[in-house]
C-alpha cells in the first residue's frame, strides 16, 4: 500500500514539474516573441511606402490585366525583394536603375518613361492595384506557378531570353 502512495505521490509531483516547466517554456516564449514584433524594423509609414510602390508597379505593367495577372507582378516583385540578386526593399526593387554600355536600363521599363506616365491616372485601376498589393504583401496571396519567377515580359515581344520559363498568366510570360 506503502509503495502505491509513493508511487501516486512520485506521479504526481512528476506531473507538476512538467506543467510548470511547460508553461515557463510558453511564458518565455511568449514574451520573446513579443519582443520580436516589439523590434521589428519596418513600420507603419514603411510598409506604406512599399505598398505605394508596389501598386504603383501593379499599375503600370499590369494595370489592364485580370486579377491573377496583377498578382504575378506582385509576386515577381516581391521575389526579387527576398532573393538576394536584387536589392531587399521593395521600392528600390521597382525603381532599379542599371547602366549597360552607358545606356540607362529599368528593371520595369514603365519607370524610364516621361514622369507624366509614372503618376496614375485611372483610379478605379489603380485601387485595385493597391487592393492587390495589400493582399501579396500583407496577406501572403500567392500564386504557385510564380513562386520561383523573377523575371517577365509581355507575350506580345521576344527578347530572345534564355531563362526558364514558369508560367504564362495573363498578357506576360513568367521566367526564373
Amino acid at each position: 500500500m506503502i509503495r502505491i502512495i509513493k508511487a501516486a505521490v512520485l506521479a504526481l509531483a512528476m506531473l507538476m514539474v512538467i506543467t510548470v516547466g511547460y508553461r515557463a517554456t510558453i511564458y518565455k516564449l511568449d514574451n520573446l516573441k513579443q519582443a520580436q514584433l516589439d523590434a521589428s524594423p519596418i513600420t507603419a509609414k514603411m510598409r506604406q511606402t512599399q505598398l505605394d510602390c508596389l501598386a504603383r508597379n501593379i499599375y503600370h505593367e499590369a494595370g489592364g490585366e485580370p486579377f491573377e495577372g496583377k498578382v504575378a507582378v506582385a509576386q515577381v516583385t516581391i521575389n526579387r525583394a527576398a532573393s538576394g540578386q536584387f536589392p531587399g526593399d521593395i521600392c528600390r526593387v521597382v525603381y532599379q536603375k542599371n547602366i549597360v554600355y552607358e545606356r540607362v536600363l529599368c528593371q520595369f521599363s514603365w519607370y524610364c518613361e516621361q514622369a507624366s506616365v509614372k503618376k496614375p491616372m485611372n483610379g478605379p485601376v489603380y485601387t485595385e492595384s493597391m487592393e492587390v498589393a495589400k493582399k501579396v504583401l500583407l496577406e501572403g496571396f500567392r500564386l504557385a506557378s510564380i513562386k520561383d519567377a523573377l523575371y517577365f515580359h509581355g507575350d506580345y515581344i521576344n527578347p530572345g531570353w534564355k531563362r526558364e520559363r514558369v508560367a504564362h498568366v495573363g498578357r506576360h510570360i513568367f521566367y526564373k
